[in-house]
């Protein structure tokens, strides 16, 4: 497969174990293992990561901007469903 062929993957970064991972970027490469490697050496080259995630850009499904009203609103009438009514212990963290 030519260079200019790879897929693109999107890469996904924990930075510190119970922190989420967060997008840091993209690449392209022949495959998952190559994508590993690559988003391990471009990404973390300080060390900072923990975990790293790539997935092929084209499985990622988005929702629509447009079409949050109907996407998000429906939950602001179900107030139960929303943490605040929890209180947390001091040893959870980042939550």
């Amino acid at each position: 497969m030519d260079r200019r062929e790879w897929p693109l993957w999107e890469v996904f970064i924990r930075s510190r174990n119970g922190l989420d991972h967060k997008h840091c970027g993209s690449l392209h490469a022949p495959d998952a293992r190559l994508a590993l490697q690559s988003a391990r050496d471009v990404y973390t080259r300080r060390q900072e990561g923990t975990s790293i995630w790539v997935v092929r850009a084209e499985h990622i499904v988005a929702s629509d901007p447009d079409a949050k009203a109907e996407l998000f609103d429906p939950a602001a009438d179900k107030i139960y469903r929303h943490p605040t009514f929890y209180v947390l212990p001091d040893d959870v963290n980042h939550m």
